[in-house]
């Protein structure tokens, strides 16, 4: 191919590579076993080495313990809660004074919750790392990317 030919196929052939989408980030893999080597936002507060655990993956640390009976499965309950990323991004909190109501353990909520609030009595706080498989899996839900730990501030506020 003579040299003035060969010019623009070259040319072009830098153009696409140029423009050719770099390979995607590889999925950040939030699966309950990197929990133990996840790393949080020091606002934030977690403590893996003073959280429990279930078979489930999901962590808990009780930052109040409450009075009172504790929340079993099938009650209605009134908490306040903030919800935040392993960055520490704020995705969502109750607002003052309005508490969220739901019956746990039969699915209004996310899997994390139904299983990380049993067993918090009024007036207790709990800390829930939850991971993707217990909170909203692959799929993003509004501020929330796809497979993503979440972590969340509970507080029983009432149980109906």
């Amino acid at each position: 191919m003579p040299r003035a030919a060969a010019r623009p196929v070259a040319l072009l052939a830098m153009l696409c590579l140029a423009c050719a989408r770099p390979d995607a980030p590889a999925e950040i893999s939030n699966s309950p076993a990197d929990l133990d080597t996840a790393t949080f936002a020091a606002s934030l507060g977690v403590d893996l080495e003073k959280s429990e655990r279930n078979a489930a993956g999901l962590r808990w640390r009780d930052i109040t313990v409450g009075e009172g009976v504790e929340v079993t499965r099938g009650q209605v309950i009134e908490v306040y809660y903030d919800g935040h990323l392993p960055d520490g991004t704020r995705f969502e909190q109750t607002p003052p004074g309005r508490p969220y109501t739901f019956r746990v353990g039969v699915g209004q909520v996310i899997a994390g919750w139904d299983q990380g609030i049993v067993g918090m009595r009024v007036g207790g706080t709990r800390q829930l790392i939850i991971p993707p498989t217990l909170g909203y899996g692959p799929s993003p839900n509004g501020p929330i990317p796809g497979n993503a730990t979440l972590i969340f501030d509970v507080e029983v506020v009432a149980i109906h």
